[in-house]
């Protein structure tokens, strides 16, 4: 995503899986004072994981969540390290 946000002008965000694309879409142009052209969703589903341990075998499953690639317009950009 770090080449996308420089050349492409997109920026990735980890979002509520009951947002839908407009509600991402506003509250970016209102947290970061940007305007937003496009909005990608996709779900990701939790990983099937296991670990050996002294009492055995432990399995589980990662949390599933929703990212969202949001284009910005022409000449608009984020930058997230100027709190730092």
């Amino acid at each position: 995503m770090t080449k996308q946000g420089e050349t492409l002008n997109r920026f990735a965000f980890k979002v509520s899986k009951n947002a839908n694309k407009i509600q991402i879409a506003k509250a970016v142009e209102i947290m970061y004072n940007v305007t937003v052209t496009s909005v990608n969703t996709m779900r990701y589903d939790g990983k099937q994981k296991s670990r050996y341990t002294k009492a055995g075998v432990i399995t589980g499953r990662t949390n599933s969540f929703k990212k969202a690639i949001v284009t910005l317009a022409k000449g608009d950009t984020i930058d997230f390290y100027s709190n730092i």
